[in-house]
């Protein structure tokens, strides 16, 4: 289960690796926590389209679908308004009735109803920082850890489906420095301009996240470009996203990365599957209804500062 803020979150963050488990039989599921209803439109293609000006909600909503089915999983609108992203000094106050205003046990008792339902063994989201810091993206990370805290503890929301306790959390790590860079070096030995420059720039003062878990889906990139596509209004086709072809981010690197965040299981240290440790579905299912829960913690190998 990928828990993200917004339409066209979930396209650029993981979905070739929710491609490669859909193809290996698995079920994804991605709930969107608001429907982007504040967001900008990005495509100058479609700054004066009249459908941009009468219903971006409902465009925005179209464009998820027309996502979802590219790639193939599930999908859950979790019912939230979009907070926009603040701007100005000092910033403004957030509007009324915002999805980063919500009080934290509403939005926990929301998710928690989807995750009982849908009993995913691994959960992935942001991190505290929100991967960049808009109030919808932090709020995601809150109510995420929050969510999976609590699915699993018979006492907590009872009235929300029967308890069950994801087993593994990661947090997406989807611009590394060291991705941007390599997807540099692919466009100059090319004798092409590249966009990274200015994109590693803007990102200088941001925290580099760790890297625990590396997941190659790059047969999967040639989904992932078409998903981002699908989000028409967010995503400009002639945009720093599209510098290099699929094969050539394949080429450059093949990984989506992840950090563990937490997890019942160890976690080794050059894990390369969200699965890895859960054994067997039946043994993951046994620890995910096990009563008491299964501990959630961070590995040994992979200590962090519990969220």
């Amino acid at each position: 289960m990928a828990v993200h803020a917004h339409p066209d979150d979930e396209a650029s963050k993981g979905s070739a690796t929710m491609a490669r488990y859909l193809a290996e039989g698995n079920r994804v599921h991605v709930v969107t926590c608001t429907g982007g209803e504040r967001g900008d439109v990005l495509n100058p293609r479609l700054a004066d389209d009249p459908r941009v000006k009468s219903d971006l909600v409902d465009l925005r909503r179209q464009e998820m679908a027309a996502s979802r089915d590219v790639v193939g999983y599930e999908h859950t609108w979790l019912g939230f308004v979009d907070s926009g992203l603040p701007e100005g000094d000092p910033l403004p106050p957030l509007p009324p009735g915002c999805f980063a205003l919500e009080p934290l046990d509403v939005t926990t008792e929301a998710l928690v109803r989807v995750i009982r339902e849908f009993r995913p063994h691994v959960v992935t989201t942001y991190d505290e920082n929100g991967g960049y810091p808009h109030p919808d993206h932090i709020m995601t990370h809150l109510v995420t850890i929050s969510a999976v805290r609590a699915a699993g503890d018979p006492e907590a929301y009872p009235h929300a489906g029967e308890p069950w306790q994801p087993l593994k959390v990661y947090y997406d790590r989807t611009f590394s420095r060291a991705k941007l860079e390599a997807y540099h070096d692919v466009l100059v030995t090319a004798g092409r301009e590249s966009p990274y420059p200015a994109w590693l720039e803007r990102r200088a003062d941001r925290p580099e996240g760790r890297i625990t878990t590396r997941v190659d889906a790059s047969k999967w990139f040639d989904v992932r470009t078409k998903a981002l596509l699908a989000h028409a209004t967010q995503i400009d086709p002639d945009g720093q996203f599209f510098a290099l072809s699929a094969d050539e981010q394949a080429t450059a690197w093949p990984m989506e990365d992840w950090d563990i965040a937490l997890s019942a299981v160890p976690v080794a240290e050059d894990e390369n599957d969200l699965f890895a440790g859960l054994g067997t579905p039946e043994e993951a299912d046994a620890m995910a209804t096990a009563t008491p829960p299964a501990k959630m913690v961070v590995d040994d190998v992979v200590e962090r500062k519990e969220s």
